[in-house]
């Protein structure tokens, strides 16, 4: 409490009002998209234990019908119902027409001849009604198998197996003896042509018929009496009960009376507390435990955006009841948060992101402990973060969890051993698919806020890189001196709690600008130096231009900026002294223009970049000690970082004389491991 103290006497109004704005803005979002409609009282299915007290009904309410049984009465209502017809006379007469206007026409004279017969059949078949072969299945399948006729405003019922198909009045025609007798003349003809159908669908009339015959339908079966016991505590919910339940919840809502507007205005209040308490105890943890991310916009964006997110997400799928919540990957929130910073904050980050989504859902602790472990999971799985592999574990990992997880819950609700039948399942196991998004979502992160995961560091590590392998291949001696000080610089930041994979990083690419000119350092020369063909002030230029190429062929490359700030800082603003005293030793009397044989800067600005400042002078000095013992390695080392920190490379960086005291040890002591420094022998006395 003492730090949170003294945290916020020492800010500034421009520090509280950002802290302000992004605790304000996001508690304004969050809130603005929770849904403020009453929601269930009671939270049960079909299958589980009833959790919570004896339900005893104070109304009398009739217990309702579910969708399927009503399904079915409505089904079993339709079979019972005779649809309706039309009888169309008009249909039949001109078919009638068109045949007695074809036998006139026919020049054979068979038609004319038996035109009478036909003509009699033809209407006696017409006036019993023809129904269509897709009539006909639609009338079997759905509805009774008798129909009703209408002729005029007169119904007859007619059986729908009795009435004529159209294919068979071909071969009711030959049935007449006068007729038959003639067949193989008349099948020349196709007196099909003259058959169709003339009982219409009734529409109107099927309409108002249909929608009597449905109203006849009960909605509900029994009664619930007051003071009636609908459902006891630890009682296994069946369907019947499931519907008793429902009904009294429907009965309640229809008779409770109550302000909508006042109801509203409470929930908000409410709701305006809850978030807001959550967002300010996640804000004070950043505030105690990560001062540093204040001074980062980047970080507290992505922190702030990530938890407002997935919770407009929950309240959109909750407002508009869209599929379940559980299939939403909130698993991301502490994988990404764990890429990108560090275990405890995405830790804090998941905690804030499901206790503030569980008032949408209205406090459902199964969520919040499911929700909870498969983030847990997750964060444990990504402790080593090397390769992007790890991603799909933890996915993994989390999507195991939350199935044992709610699996146990199961077991305790039901408290039964076995399978669950349950739908959830799959909607945890589809959020588990989607948990596999974190790996192009990490990339996104990484371009849009400029964030390095640890995975990205591995892979610049990587010798086989393009700019490392030129590297080694056109400046061995440099890409050995680099490898050397990351290692010495990687193990400073162990010590000191500095990045330990990112100065090992930036350490591998500060000096690539001696790709350029390798010969003109002394790591790649082999008895000869080109600098004896030049003078003081082109040898200058040549070194120190070396900080300019790298960052030149940093831009071509595409490499981090903060890998870029490694090529730019390793100097600082430092000299090429060797040259500049050689100079002014042969130029006493002229004076000396000290930018000239100067580095372009700036000095580092982070704890890293002094590391590797450290590291790489007094890796170089090494190389030109006479003797290697105890008291040369340490004089070297000290004499050198302490002329650094006079001449200020470090003021502009958060390195404390601590971490400098600890910086010099650790190089002494490996220094001394590399020129493996023995103690002195002492002689043996040879006696007379």
């Amino acid at each position: 409490m003492m730090n949170l103290f003294s945290i916020v006497k020492n800010r500034s109004l421009l520090s509280w009002a950002t802290i302000v704005i992004l605790v304000l803005a996001t508690t304004a979002v969050i809130v603005w998209a929770l849904p403020r409609k009453p929601g269930k009282e009671y939270v049960y299915d079909i299958g589980k234990p009833w959790t919570y007290d004896m339900l005893i009904s104070d109304i009398e309410f009739p217990v309702l019908k579910s969708e399927e049984m009503l399904r079915n009465d409505s089904i079993r209502n339709r079979k019972t119902y005779q649809y309706a017809y039309q009888k169309e006379k008009k249909i039949g007469d001109d078919a009638i027409a068109e045949f007695i206007s074809q036998a006139e026409q026919d020049s054979t004279g068979v038609l004319k001849e038996y035109q009478s017969s036909i003509v009699r059949i033809l209407h006696s078949i017409y006036d019993r009604g023809i129904l269509s072969e897709e009539e006909r299945s639609k009338v079997m399948e759905n509805y009774s198998d008798s129909i009703k006729v209408y002729v005029d405003d007169e119904g007859i019922c007619e059986c729908v197996k009795d009435l004529p198909r159209v294919s068979d009045v071909y071969g009711r025609l030959f049935l007449d003896d006068e007729l038959s007798q003639h067949r193989e003349e008349l099948e020349k003809f196709n007196l099909n042509n003259y058959v169709k159908p003339n009982l219409v669908d009734a529409k109107k009339i099927n309409e108002i018929l249909l929608k009597e015959s449905m109203s006849e339908i009960a909605p509900s079966e029994g009664m619930v009496s007051v003071n009636e016991r609908i459902v006891d505590k630890g009682e296994i919910i069946t369907d019947k009960t499931y519907q008793k339940i429902k009904s009294y919840e429907q009965k309640k809502n229809e008779t409770k009376k109550r302000s909508d507007q006042v109801s509203v205005r409470n929930v908000l209040i409410g709701q305006i507390i809850y978030v807001l308490v959550f967002v300010l105890l996640f804000t004070i943890y950043l505030m105690i435990y990560r001062y540093d991310f204040f001074k980062k916009p980047r970080k507290l964006l992505m922190l702030y955006l990530m938890i407002t997110l997935f919770n407009l997400i929950v309240s959109l799928m909750v407002r508009r009841m869209l599929l379940s919540v559980y299939i939403i990957p909130f698993a991301i929130v502490p994988m990404i948060t764990r890429v990108f910073l560090d275990s405890r904050t995405a830790f804090m980050t998941h905690a804030a992101t499901i206790f503030i989504a569980s008032v949408a859902l209205e406090g459902q602790y199964e969520f919040v402990i499911i929700e909870m472990a498969a983030g847990l999971a997750a964060i444990y799985t990504l402790g080593d973060m090397s390769r992007r592999a790890h991603l799909f574990n933890a996915a993994i990992t989390g999507t195991i969890c939350a199935f044992i997880i709610y699996y146990a819950i199961g077991v305790i609700q039901t408290r039964q051993l076995g399978i669950l039948d349950d739908s959830r399942f799959f909607h945890l196991a589809v959020s588990g698919v989607l948990l596999l998004l974190a790996y192009p979502l990490m990339y996104l992160i990484e371009k849009f806020f400029g964030f390095l995961s640890k995975i990205t560091f591995y892979e610049l590590s990587d010798s086989n890189q393009p700019l490392l392998r030129m590297l080694s291949e056109k400046a061995p001696g440099t890409f050995a001196h680099s490898t050397t000080v990351g290692n010495l610089a990687a193990e400073i930041a162990r010590r000191v709690g500095a990045d330990q994979l990112l100065v090992r990083t930036g350490a591998l690419y500060h000096d690539i600008g001696k790709m350029d000119n390798p010969a003109f350092f002394i790591e790649n020369q082999a008895g000869f130096s080109p600098h004896s063909r030049l003078t003081e002030k082109e040898s200058a230029k040549v070194i120190v231009g070396h900080v300019i190429s790298g960052q030149r062929l940093a831009e071509k490359y595409n490499l981090p900026d903060v890998i870029k700030g490694f090529i730019l800082t390793h100097h600082g603003k430092g000299m090429a002294t060797y040259f500049y005293v050689k100079y002014k030793n042969a130029h006493p009397n002229e004076e000396v223009d000290p930018g000239i044989f100067s580095y372009p800067g700036p000095n580092p600005e982070t704890k890293e970049q002094a590391i590797l400042m450290m590291a790489d002078s007094v890796e170089a000095a090494s190389k030109s000690l006479d003797e290697y013992t105890d008291e040369t390695i340490s004089k070297m080392v000290n004499e050198l970082i302490d002329k650094q920190v006079k001449e200020g490379f470090f003021r502009e960086c958060p390195i404390t004389f601590h971490d400098i005291a600890v910086a010099k040890q650790v190089l002494i002591d490996r220094l001394k491991s590399i020129y493996h420094t023995r103690i002195k022998y002492p002689e043996e006395k040879k006696t007379e």
